[in-house]
Formats: structure tokens, C-alpha cells, sequence
């Protein structure tokens, strides 16, 4: 934990997608992250098998075997991750 100067501490406070049951809501943070990797807004997600689904025509847009496409898709995967161990 860290402290500001004036002795207050600062709380980390990271929010992870939110599930209910079978269903899940990206937080608005992670539509930011993965719209700002793939330029393709996470529309429409409420299972995991969307985001599955999602991750896949990513992928499938951004295909090749180029190096930036390789770190392309290893950005998404750490984002597909994050997303995964809240679930």
C-alpha cells in the first residue's frame, strides 16, 4: 500500500468484470482496454462464451504471422486473461 505525502493512503483499487451466475458485464475499464488493443468495442458481451466469441473475431481480424500481429494477439490474450480470472 502507498502513502501520499500527506500521510493519507492510497488504495488500489482494480475492478475486475462482474458475473452473475452465467452471465457476465465487462466493466467499463475493460471495454476501454481491450477497444484501445483492437480499435473493436466489446459490444453485446453478457457470457463468457461472447467474450470468448469476441476474442476470436478479434483475432480473426487482426490474422497473420507477422511480430505485431503476434504481440497483437499476446495484448489480447493478457486482456482475455485478466477478464478470466475474475470469472
Amino acid at each position: 500500500m502507498k502513502f501520499r505525502q500527506d500521510d493519507a493512503q492510497t488504495v488500489r483499487c482494480d475492478i475486475l468484470m462482474i458475473r452473475f451466475g452465467h452471465q457476465i458485464r465487462l466493466t467499463h475499464r475493460e471495454v476501454e482496454r481491450f477497444t484501445k488493443i483492437t480499435a473493436i468495442e466489446p459490444v453485446d458481451i453478457h457470457s463468457l462464451a461472447d467474450l470468448d466469441a469476441y476474442i476470436a473475431r478479434c483475432k480473426a481480424h487482426y490474422w497473420g504471422s507477422s511480430r505485431d500481429t503476434q504481440f497483437l494477439h499476446w495484448l489480447i490474450d493478457q486482456e482475455y486473461g485478466r477478464c478470466r480470472e475474475a470469472a
